[in-house]
């Protein structure tokens, strides 16, 4: 009950009441019932406005997905013309002329492809040049018998049919007796000796003064006693450029490298040499040298080993 100014309750007032009391309360003092529809209004606006802003979220991610790869196409079709522009002539002038259009570069044919390289394995210095001993002496016009007296201390008979008893180192006569008895074996030729080892003496009859077709006294191979000078046992051509053209001149020049001969002067070689032809003159080197000379093309001792030519004594 309400207290009046002086202390004492007074009669209930319903004026002392808090005016909004009669819509907040019950005549008894309870609470009100609550009302729940605002608070879902709210919550259906607030949901409303999610779902717009996640649309909106969406639809620009969308776009973006569109837009990213056109961007990049875009970026990629620039590069090409700033790279074509630039790359003409005149391209990007002030006066906005068109490039021109260049034809395509040619394509660089391909490089030839090298044979491999053909490695030398052959020992040029397996034997000495200079020693009248060395199965490999180079003996010409430049280059003369040291000493000029020298006889072989091998020396002997060779055991072919000749027409002067022929002399030869002992290596060198094996050598010319297999040679003739292939020659009788694989192509019924028969082969003989003309001449073969000559001593400085002998030289000295011999030289009859015509340099291209006789050496001079210390200047002969034949000194070496590995020389001999083959013909056939017929004759025919004996001694003679026609000999070559006999079977036995071509059997020999086929087949004598098999025995270690090479064939001493050749026809195109009279400015190496400085002889004329001599199919008949046949000069022991060995078999190494002599096939290792056919199957590298070379037909003279002074282009094999890399020596001056000797057209000419000096």
């Amino acid at each position: 009950m309400p207290i009046d100014a002086s202390g004492g309750r007074r009669p209930y007032d319903a004026y002392d009441r808090d005016p909004y009391d009669a819509y907040d309360h019950d005549p008894y003092g309870a609470a009100a019932p609550y009302d729940s529809s605002g608070e879902r209004a709210r919550l259906a606006a607030a949901r409303a406005e999610q779902a717009e802003a996640e649309e909106a979220a969406e639809l620009s991610r969308r776009r973006l997905r569109v837009a990213l790869p056109l961007i990049g196409v875009l970026i990629a079709v620039a590069a090409l013309v700033v790279g074509m522009v630039s790359g003409s002539p005149g391209g990007g002038t002030a006066g906005g002329a068109a490039a021109e259009t260049q034809a395509p570069a040619p394509r660089p044919e391909p490089a030839a492809a090298q044979a491999p390289a053909v490695v030398d394995t052959f020992n040029r210095q397996a034997f000495s040049l200079d020693d009248p001993n060395s199965i490999w002496v180079v003996v010409n016009k430049l280059r003369p018998v040291n000493p000029e007296d020298f006889e072989p201390g091998d020396l002997v008979d060779v055991p072919v049919a000749h027409t002067w008893e022929p002399l030869m180192r002992q290596e060198a006569s094996d050598a010319v007796v297999a040679m003739f008895d292939a020659a009788a074996n694989e192509a019924d030729l028969y082969l003989a000796s003309n001449s073969a080892f000559r001593s400085y003496s002998a030289q000295e009859e011999v030289y009859g003064g015509d340099d291209e077709t006789t050496a001079r006294p210390g200047y002969s191979e034949h000194q070496t006693g590995l020389v001999m000078d083959i013909g056939a046992e017929s004759g025919d051509c004996s001694l003679e450029e026609c000999f070559g053209e006999t079977a036995e001149g071509m059997w020999l020049r086929d087949n004598a490298y098999r025995f270690g001969f090479v064939l001493r002067y050749p026809a195109d070689k009279r400015d190496v040499t400085g002889y004329t032809y001599e199919p008949w003159h046949f000069r022991y080197v060995g078999v190494d040298l002599a096939t290792e000379m056919r199957e590298t093309g070379f037909t003279t001792l002074e282009e094999f080993f890399g020596l001056p030519a000797a057209p000419d004594y000096e």
